[in-house]
């Protein structure tokens, strides 16, 4: 058995600074949403065995205030390679993960994120999550899918259960 966590970034700041987009931090929103979310992964019990993180400003910064609050040690790569990847990409990302790993997170961005969870979502999964996630994936939510799987290369589209989605006005 596979777990896979998809994480959007929290709410990033829009104030025009002239950074490249890669560089643009979190807003205050996303300030106060990141260790909401990290305080909700530790009372559900989410701890991934490795984080895969984009290397956009907003994604690192959203992981280094939610770390805190999940009280492990989780090894963590940067990848610049997630930084406003396609869905097909990501899963590329995925597919190249040990064996050994039993859970990965994948903190990245939209639309690649919600494509990826919309594709890989198949029977089984929880009907009130899918609606959800079929209406948006916002920033600061995170979607857990289960796969029946040895391998993550065995990890295809339609053979995720969509067991939760979160989204952080629903832990306000």
């Amino acid at each position: 058995m596979k777990v896979l966590y998809l994480l959007r970034h929290a709410k990033s700041d829009w104030a025009p600074t002239g950074l490249p987009d890669i560089e643009r931090p979190l807003g205050e929103r996303g300030i106060r949403a990141a260790p909401k979310i990290g305080a909700a992964m530790r009372k559900i019990g989410i701890a991934p065995g490795l984080v895969l993180c984009s290397a956009a400003q907003r994604a690192v910064e959203t992981w280094a205030l939610l770390l805190p609050e999940l009280a492990a040690e989780i090894r963590v790569k940067t990848m610049r390679s997630l930084y406003l990847a396609s869905s097909s990409r990501i899963l590329s990302i995925v597919h190249r993960l040990p064996r050994s790993v039993p859970s990965a997170l994948v903190l990245a961005h939209n639309p690649g994120l919600h494509n990826l969870a919309l594709a890989l979502a198949g029977s089984g999964s929880d009907r009130r999550a899918m609606a959800l996630l079929q209406e948006k994936y916002p920033t600061g939510a995170l979607a857990e899918f289960r796969f029946p799987v040895e391998d993550w290369a065995e990890v295809h589209p339609g053979s995720g259960q969509l067991v939760r989605f979160l989204r952080p006005r629903d832990l306000e």
